[in-house]
């Protein structure tokens, strides 16, 4: 099945990306104080996909997954999850968008082959024509570029790669790890919500101007530049 965005699903425009941010404030998953990130920043704001914790959250994010994918313009055929968190997610985006009317297969791998049973290090449906990698973030791109090699190596071909959030910021040169894994594989990379998003959230917010003016800052300081 070769799934693409329908016009449809084009006509809320950003809408569904500030909704997406403000479930993740409600969800206690985008959190606003002063957090050291993986990189030894400050940051003002933290986004930890691990607390979409029990069905309800899960659901609800698998349906921005799903949204996020149809709106994307990216055609693909079937999900992937890598190991370990995207197994959840892909597994989860495949329900969301068979409730929006596209059955997709999915699979996932495993950190091990398995040397019995079925074999092999995928799960699931076969890796095969055009593959949409579904995962939580990108840190410094180490697993998308992993799961990328994955999908080349069963001769299937990498679609596009759909994350909940890009933090929009410098890695260690000019560029983003998103952009970074767009530039070194030739796929794009797409996400639920930007930091962009959480900012234009913000401020709708009056209550939230503290935390808003402390991102922007942070974006001045260390986001990339605009394209």
């Amino acid at each position: 099945m070769n799934v693409a965005a329908a016009p449809t699903e084009r006509t809320d425009g950003n809408a569904f990306r500030r909704e997406f941010v403000d479930f993740a404030i409600r969800a206690g998953v985008l959190r606003f104080g002063e957090f050291r990130t993986k990189a030894g920043r400050q940051s003002p704001y933290f986004f930890n996909a691990g607390l979409f914790c029990d069905g309800e959250k899960l659901g609800e994010l698998a349906r921005f997954y799903a949204r996020a994918a149809l709106a994307s313009g990216i055609g693909f055929d079937v999900l992937f999850g890598p190991a370990y968190k995207g197994i959840t997610l892909a597994a989860a985006t495949a329900v969301a968008l068979a409730g929006l009317g596209h059955n997709v297969p999915f699979c996932f791998n495993r950190k091990e082959a398995k040397d019995h049973g079925e074999g092999g290090n995928i799960v699931g449906a076969a890796l095969a024509g055009r593959v949409l990698v579904i995962d939580d973030v990108i840190t410094d791109g180490a697993s998308k570029r992993e799961a990328i090699e994955i999908i080349r190596a069963a001769g299937a071909t990498p679609a596009g790669v759909l994350i909940a959030l890009d933090r929009q910021e410098r890695g260690q040169g000019e560029l983003s790890a998103t952009q970074e894994v767009s530039r070194d594989f030739g796929v794009p990379v797409t996400a639920i919500a930007t930091l962009a998003d959480i900012l234009a959230t913000l401020r709708a917010r009056p209550e939230a101007r503290v935390d808003m003016e402390k991102i922007e800052d942070y974006r001045r300081r260390y986001g990339i530049a605009p394209v």
